[in-house]
């Protein structure tokens, strides 16, 4: 706000008329002490130009705290306003009495908060966050300790405070997913007449390359009338829809820092009607009607994961075989199988992972990363993901109301007391229904935890992968604010978040100029600004 447009008269009046006047005229650096404490205004433009020098003072890097500088005297350079160690005395009590007087609070309130989060090192540290080239944390050698970083030991000691090597590859694991999204909305169609090709997929990690697309089918169709009222749905429609793939890392340097040959499966989220249809199908139905029929999971993610499609197989068959073969084809090496996935990817990774270890003999170390997943199946289920030696890590953000469902109204707390509750009434400690319940092991986050985003941010941005994966990159641990050396570019969350981050960050990253192609500097265009594929 420009205190050169207040008013002249009201401050007049606020400050005691005259007396005003010799005060302001200490704002004058052209002019001398002497003169100045009896020089008066003589007019408007004189008055003015002291006001704008005075709104100068207030937006220097000591004004954020509305404190009087301290230290050595200010360079020859800089004028000194009165205010400075110079002065005397009294001229720092009449200093203060200004400020005091023209009540800075009431005219420019938020100039505290402002500059305190947008300093010059935030700034810059801003200004890099929203430069063209991503920035990475380090990638360490993991060497004889990769088992931990798979979850041998549910990640214990690794998760709070969060290790920094832990972080690196949940990371990785995440952008694998964020390739899977980026493949599929490139080309979402699939064809009716005959198998579809291989899916194209620009991996951020070079080391992998990908061996198998999957694909998901719904049990369900749209009837007929549909296709008649809108038939410009298309691939929204379909019953069949590619949704992930299988990689393998293939770079030995890689391979030598993790410790073992990685194979990955990573899973995308929501994106057909259909499958929508799938994820509100939350009766539960048994994994296995002969072998484990109490263990029971959300009917609409069996159906996805087990229904073959016209020219593709299910995604249970495809994952099974590609693995055998490629644990045929690395055949004496040290490997290791990580599962990930985001939102409906995050519950077909836990069926995938139960798939692989009923099937599969001699099945390598498994993990699966996890992010936004919603609850998949009844405690039974848990128990058996446990039992089988399952290592699940659940990346959940606290305000992401996607991983309280199905099941969001019959919490684990209220189940449990509900258990307690009954356990003397019925045989065996049974409950009357059947009820959700997450496995594994938790990592949570907190949206309010973020200095970016908004603490009433929007449930679509709770639950969005670049969302989580920001709050990775700034968590510490639990009783720790977001870590001031966060890495990760915001430019793609600003993109796709840009209602839910701050209004501070926003103005000021349109302010900024950054460094783009040939060299030339312009306000930054968000379209042109993103990364490669990732």
């Amino acid at each position: 706000m420009a205190i050169g447009a207040i008013n002249l008269h009201m401050f007049q009046t606020a400050c005691g008329g005259a007396s005003f006047k010799r005060r302001l005229s200490s704002l004058n650096p052209s002019a001398s002490s002497a003169a100045a404490a009896v020089r008066p205004i003589t007019s408007t433009e004189s008055a003015r130009k002291q006001l704008a020098n005075l709104d100068r003072v207030l937006q220097k890097e000591s004004t954020p705290a509305l404190s009087l500088p301290q230290g050595p005297q200010k360079p020859a350079s800089e004028p000194d306003f009165g205010f400075g160690t110079s002065s005397s005395s009294s001229s720092k009590k009449r200093g203060r009495g200004l400020l005091q007087r023209l009540n800075l609070s009431r005219i420019w309130p938020e100039i505290k908060a402002a500059a305190e989060e947008m300093s010059p090192r935030r700034l810059g540290r801003l200004r890099r966050l929203l430069s063209k080239n991503p920035e990475y944390s380090p990638r360490n050698g993991l060497g004889s300790r990769w088992r931990q970083y798979h979850g041998c030991d549910d990640w214990g000691g690794l998760l709070d405070p969060l290790d920094e090597n832990l972080r690196r590859e949940m990371i990785r694991y995440g952008e694998l997913v964020q390739a899977a999204y980026q493949a599929f909305n490139s080309n979402p169609a699939m064809p009716t007449e005959e198998a579809p090709m291989p899916h194209h997929v620009a991996l951020p990690d070079k080391s992998y390359k990908v061996t198998k697309s999957l694909y998901a089918t719904s049990a369900v169709g749209l009837p007929k009338w549909v296709d008649d009222v809108a038939p410009d749905l298309g691939w929204l429609t379909q019953r069949s829809s590619w949704v992930g793939y299988v990689a393998v890392c293939d770079d030995r340097r890689e391979i030598q820092r993790m410790g073992r040959r990685d194979v990955v499966i990573a899973l995308r989220g929501t994106a057909t009607c259909l499958e929508w249809a799938e994820n509100f199908r939350t009766k539960l139905a048994p994994i296995s009607s002969t072998e484990d029929p109490k263990s029971k999971v959300g009917s609409g993610f069996l159906s996805l994961f087990k229904t073959p499609g016209a020219h593709v197989p299910s995604l249970a068959e495809s994952v099974v075989e590609e693995v055998q073969r490629l644990m045929e084809l690395y055949k004496g090496e040290t490997l290791s199988i990580t599962i990930t996935g985001h939102s409906l990817g995050a519950a077909l990774a836990l069926l995938v992972a139960d798939e692989l270890t009923t099937r599969v003999a001699e099945l390598p170390s498994l993990a699966v990363f996890s992010f936004g997943g919603p609850r998949v199946g009844n405690s039974a289920f848990a128990d058996r993901i446990r039992s089988k030696n399952v290592k699940v890590l659940r990346i959940v953000n606290d305000q992401d109301v996607i991983t309280r469902v199905p099941g969001m109204f019959l919490s684990d707390d209220l189940e449990r007391k509900l258990k307690e509750t009954v356990d003397g009434m019925l045989e065996n400690g049974q409950m009357p229904w059947d009820s959700y319940s997450h496995a594994g092991t938790e990592l949570r986050l907190d949206t309010r935890k973020s200095p970016y985003l908004k603490p009433n941010a929007d449930v679509a941005c709770c639950h969005d992968l670049e969302a989580y994966l920001h709050l990775v990159d700034g968590f510490m641990a639990s009783n720790c604010p977001f870590r001031a050396n966060a890495k990760r570019s915001l430019v793609k969350l600003l993109n796709e978040q840009r209602t839910n981050v701050k209004k501070l960050y926003t103005s000021k990253a349109n302010a900024l100029t950054l460094n783009v192609e040939r060299g030339q500097i312009r306000p930054p265009n968000m379209a042109s600004c993103l990364p490669s594929p990732s």
